[in-house]
């Protein structure tokens, strides 16, 4: 069904502009992320510039699109990277598979067009060996002759968690919820209503709990969970990959790779993983493809 905000019936005589307004609506009510939202839309909008004003929906044809993405990639005069010109055409295919699955058109334009996926390069991620060194190396810490779980705490909520850097620096204490009914949990929070999506929940392993509580009861915590600058955790992070001897520089993006190789290999429920993260389902494409790889590389 089409959004209500949209007053116009679509239909096949419909014009492309007042259509892709519609298919916004229908973006937001997904959940997709604004910026998904924005980029897709953008695609479409320079879609209908190309083509006559007058066209309807019925009309456009795979030739159009075609004739489009070479206008866009060799005559537009403007650059367009590769991974942009798959981005759009992804957005092209995702538009009309909407109309053509509701019903407004019967054939689909852009099932035909072929789709140019391009990859970024695969993640460093750490292998199950290099975690257990890393383990250790920060364990050592909480038993030092001043003891300090500052490092294991950090270290292992991200390799457990996968949150990102940003999810991190903006944790408090009251993101951790240790009293649930059934096991402690990260509530994740976003203060934007525009990223709600992102919100959720992440169990929190019994050892970590453990530290949490050392952690707490060394460092006086109050509206931050981690009360330091981004530059310093990232020495941290980077101080434990000199200590254990790492050829790789330990980061945060690094270890919510390595959390979500570690579930992917583990077996579990692939929807899971995407909602553990917090990404889109447009986002998951990406990343799902990535997990993949990884998981069949014999270097991870």
């Amino acid at each position: 069904m089409f959004p209500k905000p949209t007053p116009a019936h679509i239909s096949p005589t419909s014009l492309l502009t007042p259509t892709i307004e519609a298919w916004r609506f229908y973006l937001q009510d997904q959940g997709n992320s604004p910026h998904t939202v924005k980029a897709f839309v953008h695609d479409m909008e320079l879609l209908a510039g190309f083509l006559p004003p007058d066209r309807s929906l019925a009309e456009i044809a795979t030739t159009d699109i075609n004739n489009f993405l070479d206008w866009m990639v060799n005559q537009r005069g403007v650059p367009c990277s590769p991974k942009t010109l798959s981005r759009r055409i992804t957005s092209i295919k995702a538009f009309f598979r909407w109309l053509n699955k509701n019903g407004v058109l019967l054939i689909d334009p852009a099932e035909k067009v072929v789709q140019r996926s391009v990859l970024s390069p695969l993640p460093v991620v750490l292998t199950e060996a290099e975690v257990e060194l890393a383990m250790k190396a920060a364990e050592a810490h909480r038993h030092a002759t001043h003891p300090d779980a500052r490092i294991f705490t950090l270290f292992t909520l991200l390799i457990h968690t996968g949150i990102k850097k940003g999810e991190c620096l903006a944790l408090s204490p009251n993101h951790v919820v240790l009293d649930a009914p059934e096991a402690p949990f990260l509530f994740i929070r976003y203060a934007s209503p525009q990223n709600r999506y992102k919100e959720r929940k992440v169990h929190l392993p019994d050892a970590w709990v453990q530290a949490y509580h050392e952690y707490a009861a060394q460092y006086p915590l109050a509206d931050r969970l981690f009360p330091w600058s981004q530059r310093r955790l990232e020495y941290l992070l980077e101080d434990l990959s000199q200590e254990t001897g790492l050829v790789k520089h330990i980061s945060f993006d690094m270890c919510r790779w390595t959390c979500a190789l570690r579930d992917w290999r583990a077996g579990v429920d692939h929807e899971k993983i995407r909602q553990k993260l917090g990404v889109s389902k447009v986002q998951w494409r990406e990343v799902g493809m990535k997990l993949s790889r990884l998981a069949a590389s014999p270097e991870t």
